[in-house]
């Protein structure tokens, strides 16, 4: 399995030199020795800030024919300097034609100059003052335009015929235009530079549409008190709303600080999420790195139908009068991303890694609501729920009870059964009848043994056979007696099932896979637990519920957060402590949970998930992973006849299995082209 594969990943850098003013012989070396260390890092591509080769604060310096000249010597070097590397080196320089100069990107790779981008939004107010040094790229973008430019076209290569003007620079022919795209094996690249980006409609947005997963911004903005933020927040919104890896290299250390200071800012975003980050105002060079994961984009890309639409007009998105050209680069670096992954796998996504307080009221407060509505349109008069003392269970009754509260109802209208059976031990059973007591609800205690041992006689069944139609005869009773209490109190079955459950299909048909508005439908048990945990130390939920038997409800939930996970369907062991465990018989819920995500949301292989898995938990081996990927794939498919019937339940994350909502799958899917791959690895 060690093969070299890239799994959709793409090895970005950003680069920010230690610069001279004017001093381009000192910038050349900065430059070539920072994409030294992106191509021994098996960098694809390294980005580096806006006219980095001269220094972006020579003002009218940039009037000089020595320096320009000197600045096209330079770039000459760089190109002869990638020869034999697969980098690209994508770096900012002026560039003069036909009477005008032009704040350009250089896209180089293998000693080539692959072509020159001009920015097209100058800035020229405030402490910014480009117009009075350069032309605008806009130029190109017009083929009836003063540039007395030409269409060339790349054949099947085009996303269109595009209009661009041929140069000769550095001793090369190439193309000029701002509208190229870069295809390095299944990554498309486009470049927009500094203000580019502020602009209401950033070039880059077309660029997206147009085909590019990665933008590349060579920028120099200036530091001043709470820009970063600002710019931060800007740079996490483009990259989400233009579903798009966004490389930023900004001017710094060595930049003339006469009025202005520039911190040298980099980072690397994917879809609104920062991936990596240097540190500013450093005083020598710095570069960083992150994987970028080009399918992951391109999946959510296919997801998102509205990402490319059609203008209100009619007019194509894609057009507008801006034509692009596609200049084919050849083979990202041969990178092997089993060694090292520049890129955080998180191995709960679906736990909250920060704002955990806000996360959890957030969600609660969906579960909550989506529940009191139902409860409210339906005119319901009681809620009836399955109390285990499980954590499942734990949680609904929480959502119930605050439900209840919104509403102004009395929680004594909510109807807690629990219903011992052959497997419940003495501590589930306490933690269920404290807990009722502690939020004030009704308690209701029915044993199914007596009902159990009766159907078993009818059905012809030898009771100390414990198999599947030992256990599903439990669920299902309680399932029965559940809904008759609804029925005589005029209420409705709370459902208590949780997501990870659905995804494997771990509920009984028409047992506890049945309720009557499900409101933990969309709640892995990762989540389950982490929420509960929660709720036992947050001042939110526990001021509003009492003590009961000397136990706080602090207590009661802690305990149960640390009870073994058990359907309790099979008799407990000598000493009365459970013996059925979950998680002994299906496999690690935070496994499966990291499965689930990886598997539905981003439509990953099993192999992806493998090796992703592999990089998220160091506490499980190369086989155990395989083993209970296995068991998931094989449970995924085969128990969809169960989520084809679905109770209602609201939405609360990215994923979820309602076949109303977010997964429609044949219940007679074949998992063989998976099931294949995973036996392989």
């Amino acid at each position: 399995m060690k093969e070299s594969k890239d799994f959709g990943f793409f090895r970005a850098a950003a680069a920010v030199p230690k610069v001279r003013v004017a001093d381009t012989g000192h910038n050349t070396l900065e430059i070539c020795q920072l994409a030294k260390q992106a191509y021994e890092q098996g960098a694809s591509m390294v980005v580096f800030p806006e006219l980095c080769v001269t220094g972006y604060t020579c003002a009218d310096l940039f009037g000089q024919e020595l320096l320009l000249k000197k600045a096209e010597e330079s770039v000459r070097e760089i190109m002869e300097f990638s020869r034999g590397k697969d980098t690209v080196i994508i770096i900012g320089v002026p560039v003069g034609f036909r009477g005008r100069l032009y704040n350009c990107a250089a896209v180089i790779r293998n000693g080539n100059i692959k072509g020159l981008v001009p920015k097209i939004y100058l800035p020229n107010y405030n402490e910014f003052y480009e117009a009075r040094w350069f032309a605008s790229g806009s130029d190109f973008l017009n083929p009836h335009n003063s540039c007395d430019g030409r269409f060339l076209s790349n054949g099947k290569d085009c996303v269109r015929e595009g209009f661009t003007a041929e140069i000769r620079y550095a001793g090369q022919r190439c193309n000029i235009s701002p509208n190229m795209l870069f295809q390095v094996g299944n990554a498309t690249i486009a470049v927009e530079i500094c203000e580019d980006m502020w602009t209401p409609i950033p070039p880059s947005s077309f660029h997206a549409v147009a085909g590019a997963q990665v933008i590349a911004n060579l920028s120099a903005s200036n530091e001043v008190l709470m820009k970063n933020l600002y710019r931060e927040g800007i740079l996490c919104q483009h990259s989400s709303r233009t579903l798009s890896a966004y490389i930023y290299s900004s001017a710094g250390y060595g930049e003339s600080t006469q009025d202005l200071v520039y911190g040298g800012s980099a980072s690397i975003w994917e879809n609104g999420s920062k991936l990596a980050e240097n540190e500013r105002f450093q005083t020598e060079s710095s570069i960083i790195y992150a994987d970028l994961d080009i399918e992951r984009l391109e999946f959510q890309r296919r997801q998102k139908n509205t990402f490319k639409c059609i203008a209100p007009d009619g007019t194509d998105a894609v057009s507008y009068d801006r034509l692009y050209s596609r200049i084919p680069l050849g083979s990202p670096c041969n990178t092997d991303f089993y060694e090292k992954l520049y890129r955080r796998i998180e191995p709960h996504p679906f736990i909250p890694s920060s704002d955990m307080d806000y996360r959890c009221r957030e969600i609660l407060s969906l579960q909550v609501t989506g529940l009191a509505s139902r409860l409210d349109h339906i005119n319901c008069r009681t809620a009836v729920i399955g109390i285990s003392g499980g954590l499942d269970s734990t949680l609904a009754l929480i959502v119930t009870a605050l439900a209840f509260d919104k509403l102004g109802w009395s929680r004594d209208r909510i109807v807690g059964v629990t219903m011992p059976g052959y497997g419940t031990t003495g501590r589930t059973r306490n933690n269920a009848t404290d807990l009722m007591e502690a939020l004030g609800t009704t308690s209701r205690e029915i044993s199914i043994s007596g009902a159990c041992d009766r159907h078993f006689q009818d059905i012809g069944h030898d009771k100390s056979v414990h198999d599947i139609t030992y256990e599903n005869s439990q669920a299902r009773e309680r399932t029965q007696i559940l809904m008759d209490i609804a029925n005589q109190t005029g209420g409705i079955v709370v459902g208590t099932g949780d997501l990870s459950e659905l995804a494997l299909g771990w509920a009984t048909y028409n047992g506890d896979h049945m309720s009557m508005y499900g409101v933990n439908a969309s709640i892995p048990k990762t989540l389950v637990r982490s929420l509960t945990a929660w709720a036992a130390n947050n001042k939110f939920a526990a001021d509003s519920f009492k003590t009961a038997n000397g136990r706080t409800t602090r207590d009661i939930l802690l305990d149960i957060v640390d009870t073994p996970i058990s359907p309790e369907l099979l008799p407990a062991d000598e000493k009365g402590n459970i013996k059925q465990v979950t998680e002994d018989v299906v496999g690690p819920y935070e496994l499966h949970d990291f499965f689930l995500y990886n598997f539905v949301h981003f439509g990953f292989s099993p192999e992806k998930i493998l090796l992703l898995a592999e990089k998220a938990f160091s506490n499980y081996d190369h086989d155990t992973i395989v083993k209970w990927l296995k068991t998931f794939i094989h449970r995924f498919f085969s128990q969809q006849f169960k989520r084809s019937c679905l109770p209602d339940g609201p939405k609360v994350g990215s994923v979820t299995l309602s076949p109303r909502g977010d997964w429609r799958m044949p219940s007679d899917a074949k998992a063989d082209i998976f099931k294949e791959m995973l036996s392989s690895l």
